[in-house]
């Protein structure tokens, strides 16, 4: 919970693999909490391990706590959309397997609506060369990662993938939304 009064909200995203959004997130004004985790699948709480195999139906997503008085559901989504490629099918890049999809896990109708209403909107932009293939469902079957893949960019800034593939999605977070980076 926030140390401010006002009342929390949460949203779910998936964005590819999850060490990326939650890092991004991490780092947004607004956002009170960032937790890795896994949703939408079969199996009840399953392992890292098992999701990497693609066949529990789950996506690798983060569970986004926000205080809606600081940052708006909309604006959450504005940066979800710059920092993955929302028109790539259970890929993001190297990462390929449907728990890897683009996805908008919402809890209650005006979480689905403001969601699908930015969806609309993007498309009429032609942002996007493709169109956008982002999964807007409900929040499901939602279980937290392991503890070590909780904040991993933050402690394993050096590893490989989080020095080639982490990284460059702050980067671009940081300078495409340099008013809203926490100070």
């Amino acid at each position: 919970m926030s140390s401010s009064s006002s009342p929390t909200e949460t949203i779910v995203l998936g964005g590819g693999c999850f060490w990326c959004t939650e890092a991004v997130f991490d780092r947004v004004q607004g956002v009170v909490d960032v937790e890795s985790g896994y949703c939408n699948g079969q199996t009840v709480n399953p392992s890292y391990e098992q999701v990497c195999t693609g066949r529990t139906g789950h996506a690798e997503v983060v569970k986004v706590e926000f205080d809606p008085a600081a940052i708006s559901l909309r604006e959450i989504l504005e940066i979800f959309f710059v920092v993955h490629d929302p028109t790539s099918l259970n890929r993001q890049g190297n990462d390929v397997g449907t728990q890897y999809r683009s996805g908008i896990y919402f809890t209650s109708d005006a979480q689905k609506q403001v969601a699908e209403e930015v969806i609309r909107e993007i498309e009429a932009s032609k942002t996007y060369g493709s169109p956008i293939v982002t999964e807007v469902a409900p929040l499901a079957n939602y279980s937290a990662a392991e503890a070590y893949h909780q904040d991993y960019f933050l402690n394993n800034p050096n590893q490989g993938y989080c020095a080639f593939v982490v990284g460059p999605k702050v980067e671009k977070f940081q300078k495409t939304f340099a008013s809203r980076v926490k100070a």
